[in-house]
């Protein structure tokens, strides 16, 4: 396996393909280890599941250091809450919390980062174009970007 000057090493040829592949308006799922990922990426666009051997937060500081949001969507990314009447134990808010700084590094703080219902989460995953699935042990560790588009400045275009 040879690396690439200015790629984060944890961007294998399997998850650039995945990236480089889907056009704006496609969605990614990045997940946690209890994630039903092989069952849900059968179901995406690609059908494709990639596993990192990172944390989800680590997986997300190499996605977002290439991936472009789209910022002419009112959400840019989604992550996994509890369903009605459930509560987010505290290692699902340090992972939210994890999870919102990375995207944000990369993307900007105008950034919208919303919760969608566990179950609402698990239909929304399987309409995306693919599933990368972290190590991250904590619950609630998974989010879904949305891919936009590169300016003509090199970064992420928002209107």
């Amino acid at each position: 396996m040879g690396l690439l000057k200015g790629i984060n090493p944890l961007l294998t040829a399997d998850v650039l393909h995945i990236l480089r592949s889907m056009g704006h308006g496609d969605k990614l799922c990045i997940c946690d280890c209890n994630f039903p990922a092989a069952q849900v990426a059968t179901q995406t666009t690609l059908g494709k599941h990639v596993i990192l051997t990172v944390s989800l937060p680590e997986a997300l500081n190499a996605v977002c250091s290439v991936l472009p949001l789209d910022f002419f969507e009112e959400k840019q990314a989604v992550y996994m809450a509890p369903q009605s009447g459930g509560t987010m134990p505290p290692a699902g808010i340090e992972v939210v919390s994890a999870l919102k700084e990375a995207i944000v590094e990369h993307c900007g703080s105008d950034t919208n980062i919303e919760p969608v219902e566990r179950f609402s989460f698990y239909g929304e995953a399987k309409a995306c174009f693919a599933v990368i699935q972290t190590m991250e042990r904590r619950p609630y560790g998974n989010v879904i970007l949305t891919k936009g588009c590169v300016g003509p400045d090199g970064a992420d275009l928002r209107p």
